[in-house]
């Protein structure tokens, strides 16, 4: 569990601001359960509202609203649900990362399908950006 607490808070070895890292961790006033329980409900919320804006894209005029509106709040919540256990600045600073530097911009990009209202797109779109949440 250790091991999980330190991967997660950005404490893994491979950070030259470790101790600052560390020190700020610390100052958190959040203690390691809360931060759990946080997240989890914060996942559980994000999954929840995008599963129901993938159900109502089909509804005729206003699906795709629906759809951006509900997907988007997903998403919010499940963003914020890894901020619970690695911090805002933590989760930035790996979300600009080279090696994540596609996954934010596939993650960025996904109001462009929503501007060309068509939902066979939005859906692509939906599935890559679950993809790159996911990595």
């Amino acid at each position: 569990m250790d091991k999980l607490k330190k991967v997660l808070s950005g404490q893994d070895g491979n950070n030259d601001d470790g101790d600052i890292l560390q020190a700020a961790n610390q100052a958190s006033t959040l203690g390691w359960g809360t931060r759990m329980k946080g997240f989890i409900a914060c996942f559980v919320l994000g999954v929840l509202c995008s599963i129901l804006g993938t159900c109502l894209l089909w509804i005729p005029r206003v699906g795709l609203i629906l759809f951006a509106v509900l997907y988007t709040l997903g998403n919010v919540a499940s963003l914020c649900s890894t901020m619970f256990l690695m911090g805002p600045l933590n989760q930035l600073k790996r979300m600009c990362a080279k090696e994540r530097a596609l996954a934010t911009a596939i993650m960025l990009c996904f109001s462009l399908s929503l501007q060309w209202k068509n939902n066979g797109l939005a859906l692509l779109f939906c599935i890559l950006q679950f993809l790159a949440f996911a990595w």
